[in-house]
């Protein structure tokens, strides 16, 4: 016997806060899919709407993002210390607290989360000062994000009110272009560097999306698969100048890639990978 998967309200919302659909396409989706969110996101995108794709960087609703360095600029970190709402995410103690994480995190050279949740500030430990604020504030707190590259020159960007943090590993030191591709990531946020590092389940999920869009549109009905699939790599194409970092129109001047705009500044200057944490 089947069983059926109630689609609440609040499901139907978070879909439609995610991707902008509206409410009976988003509970259509989430019907079709068995409440599964995320395959929910796919079977609206093959109805052809324009969903944004999907992003790692969407973790928290409030918090504080510090990118930081350390002093020789070859290891970057990121930390995303998250809260409930802006009133504390704006608070000039909480920004603080978050510094002094970050602060740990450089000066230990710490390589993962758990490493940084051991860490001690003043003969505290990272876990126990989270537990600390958590319960003078009332709401919840925690460390949701770290992020650490390492490369011979890591840029750092930090936009707006500690809401969105870059770092950007380069082959050699090269500060402000280092800043100009940090903010680059920043605004158009590519999925990569180039075609060439787009993960694989990523460039699977945007195929088969294109591919069962066209199948559902009627002006490709009767078309033979090889065709299908022909053109469904000129969409690929295109789907990897727009979202790969390289390959994106620089942001200070249209008329040149980034990749050009790299070459211009040094042709042996190359950026070996990034991160970007984002509040969403």
């Amino acid at each position: 016997m089947s069983t059926t998967i109630a689609i609440t309200a609040a499901d139907i919302n978070k879909l439609r806060q995610a991707t902008g659909a509206g409410m009976m396409d988003c509970r259509k989706a989430l019907t079709e899919t068995g409440g599964d969110f995320e395959a929910a996101i796919d079977w609206l995108r093959k109805q052809g709407q324009k969903i944004a794709a999907k992003r790692s960087d969407r973790e928290a609703k409030e918090g504080v993002i510090i990118a930081q360095t350390t002093a020789d600029n070859k290891v970057g970190f990121i930390i995303c210390v998250s809260c409930e709402t802006d009133f504390v995410s704006k608070n000039a103690d909480f920004v603080a607290f978050a510094q002094s994480i970050a602060n740990a995190a450089v000066s230990n050279n710490v390589k993962t989360l758990e490493e940084l949740n051991e860490v001690t500030i003043n003969g505290a430990k990272v876990s126990d000062l989270v537990n600390d604020k958590l319960a003078s504030i009332g709401e919840k707190i925690g460390i949701v994000k770290f992020e650490r590259v390492e490369a011979p020159y890591v840029a750092t960007y930090i936009h707006g009110a500690y809401r969105l943090g870059v770092l950007v590993a380069l082959n050699t030191e090269a500060a402000e272009a280092g800043k100009d591709i940090a903010m680059q990531i920043a605004a158009l946020n590519p999925v990569a560097v180039d075609a060439n590092s787009v993960p694989a389940d990523v460039v699977e999920r945007e195929r088969n999306i294109v591919i069962d869009t066209m199948k559902n549109d009627p002006k490709m009905a009767g078309k033979p698969d090889e065709m299908i699939a022909k053109i469904a790599e000129g969409k690929l194409n295109a789907f990897f100048k727009e979202q790969t970092l390289l390959a994106q129109p620089f942001v200070k001047d249209g008329g040149k890639t980034v990749a050009e705009y790299l070459t211009a500044v040094s042709k042996e200057l190359q950026v070996q990978s990034f991160k970007r944490v984002a509040l969403g």
